[in-house]
């Protein structure tokens, strides 16, 4: 039995509290958790908030609604899971985590203190989690995929980057970051000058990023990636962020494949409950966001 290295809360190979159930899964990509969902009750998903990024008076009203957000849905929330690139960059030292975003970190602390359950995913930009959030807000951290299931549905949920075919520059990229020697070895540095050295590297690296647009079916790796796996298993539900794009796209055999877009621009998110099932909504006006077919 497997577990991916951030689950380590779990005790046992065997984890129950509440309506949340956490089951260890044969294979070392993924860790299966199921959740009962009570009546009248949701799950929401959400990923790449940013913040840090475009300036900090822009990063401080995004992060204001962000909150504003998260204490809405708290009324009728069951789980909340946050799917990665919370931050522009986080790195934790020993003692030491990155200035500023204490209304977010405040409101997990009390969505956590009222017993709401969240749960983050590492991404590419806050790779370098390392046991605040555990240790502080009891929040579990993920680094590998998540198979959820809940009222007779599957979801396959995960930050998204480095799946699917291709990109193999950015693939061993996230080998090296990832590596414990070079965790280890940033970490000598004087915060002052390691968060200084790498916000200046996220800026660069964004602003050489061209505008994310929907490259079609052949070309989207994380479509490719989730075609590849219902070859394998059943998913009723992919959902990932990474992307930056707003994506509600049917797959064969019913399934879906949801990207949740971002907080820059489309400041959207995904719901599920058992009336309305999956739906991806954009907040200004909690509207659902169109199903789409694949090409051809």
């Amino acid at each position: 039995m497997c577990f991916s290295s951030t689950s380590r809360f779990l005790t046992n190979g065997f984890v129950s509290s509440g309506n949340l159930t956490i089951l260890p899964t044969q294979a070392c990509h993924a860790v299966e958790l199921t959740i009962a969902l009570p009546e009248n009750q949701k799950i929401y998903f959400a990923s790449d908030f940013h913040l840090g990024a475009g300036g900090k008076q822009a990063s401080l009203q995004r992060e204001k609604l962000i909150v504003q957000w998260l204490e809405e849905i708290s009324v009728d929330a069951a789980h909340i899971f946050l799917l990665g690139d919370l931050f522009d960059f986080w790195f934790e030292y020993k003692s030491v985590i990155p200035k500023g975003y204490t209304r977010l970190l405040g409101k997990l602390a009390e969505l956590s203190d009222r017993g709401i359950p969240v749960s983050v995913f590492i991404g590419n930009h806050d790779m370098w989690m390392n046991g605040y959030f555990e240790e502080e807000f009891h929040i579990p951290v993920y680094d590998k995929p998540l198979i959820l299931h809940c009222q007779g549905k599957t979801f396959f949920l995960g930050h998204g980057d480095g799946l699917g075919p291709g990109d193999k520059g950015y693939k061993m990229l996230k080998r090296v970051f990832r590596n414990p020697f070079c965790r280890k070895l940033f970490a000598t540095l004087h915060p002052s000058w390691g968060i200084a050295i790498a916000n200046f590297f996220s800026r660069q690296s964004r602003a050489a990023t061209t505008a994310e647009t929907f490259l079609g079916e052949d070309r989207e790796w994380l479509v490719q990636y989730c075609k590849q796996r219902l070859t394998e298993q059943h998913i009723d539900y992919f959902i990932f962020g990474h992307r930056h794009l707003a994506l509600d796209i049917a797959l064969p055999g019913g399934s879906r494949y949801i990207n949740l877009g971002d907080w820059l621009r489309f400041y959207s998110y995904a719901s599920f409950d058992a009336r309305d099932g999956l739906q991806l909504c954009y907040y200004s006006a909690h509207v659902p966001v169109k199903t789409l077919p694949l090409d051809g």
